[in-house]
């Protein structure tokens, strides 16, 4: 995205359209705002979909996975976050833990998460792809849009970007 994203900006002008992500959220990646439309993992400790869907073209889009919460495996390392920065997405929130975030950090790539983990997950072909997730009191749709910056994550049916001035 080139448009600065600002989320207090867009909660102070959509503040009927918008859903706050409750505070949870650490800002890893070397792009610290991003937002586009929604791509929903659904997944435990398997990160099969991920690795699948950060292989797809991703611009203008943002990649949410709800690992669970796990605090046990990183769903997402320097490898995939490459491939994703790659083939253009904007960013990735994970509901779960990263690592390689060293390397991460060095990334045009959005990335947000609960934490780090050094272990990688399994591989087991295991879990949901463009299903409605939620966590932090907010439901991720696909296809709605979701914006991400060192204040927060907003989540709103239509695309803020092209109805406002940020």
């Amino acid at each position: 995205m080139s448009q600065r994203i600002s989320t207090p900006d867009l909660c102070d002008e959509y503040p009927d359209l918008i859903q706050v992500l409750e505070p949870m959220f650490i800002n890893y990646g070397g792009k610290e705002q991003f937002g586009g439309e929604i791509v929903t993992i659904k997944c435990f400790e398997d990160n099969s979909l991920v690795r699948e869907q950060v292989a797809k073209a991703g611009r203008g889009k943002v990649l949410v996975v709800d690992a669970g919460g796990s605090m046990r495996r990183a769903c997402l390392g320097d490898l995939l976050a490459e491939k994703a920065c790659v083939n253009g997405w904007e960013g990735i929130l994970m509901y779960g833990c990263i690592r390689d975030v060293d390397a991460i950090s060095e990334l045009e790539l959005g990335v947000q998460a609960l934490g780090s983990h050094p272990m990688k997950t399994d591989k087991k072909g295991i879990g949901e792809l463009n299903v409605a997730v939620t966590f932090g009191g907010v439901t991720f749709k696909p296809g709605e849009y979701v914006y991400a910056d060192n204040n927060g994550v907003i989540v709103s049916p239509q695309s803020l970007i092209e109805i406002g001035n940020i």
